[in-house]
């Protein structure tokens, strides 16, 4: 199994509630994949850090194996949810993949 998490940050500018109704959307674009592209196996978007954080949104997502990752980030359905809801509005993204 590969762990792929995703940490963003949004945009400066936006207001508490412009910066909740985006977060949801991203929230929902991206656990609205699960069992829709193949290989994916779990996917989690955590919205409501503690106050020490940093970021903003974190993507916890698990794949069947590399490949089924590689095939997910060129998914027309991913790659829709991340130009529509998610790189239009972060301003920084970290990422870590690795086995589990």
């Amino acid at each position: 199994m590969v762990k792929h998490v995703i940490l963003w940050k949004l945009k400066d500018g936006y207001t508490l509630e412009q910066a909740s109704d985006i977060k949801r959307g991203i929230k929902e674009g991206l656990e609205g994949l699960q069992g829709r592209i193949p290989g994916l196996l779990d996917i989690k978007v955590h919205t409501q850090g503690l106050e020490s954080s940093n970021m903003d949104v974190m993507l916890d997502s698990s794949f069947e194996d590399e490949d089924a990752l590689k095939a997910y980030a060129t998914h027309p359905e991913h790659v829709a949810v991340a130009d529509g809801k998610v790189r239009p509005y972060t301003a920084l993204r970290s990422c870590m993949d690795y086995e589990a």
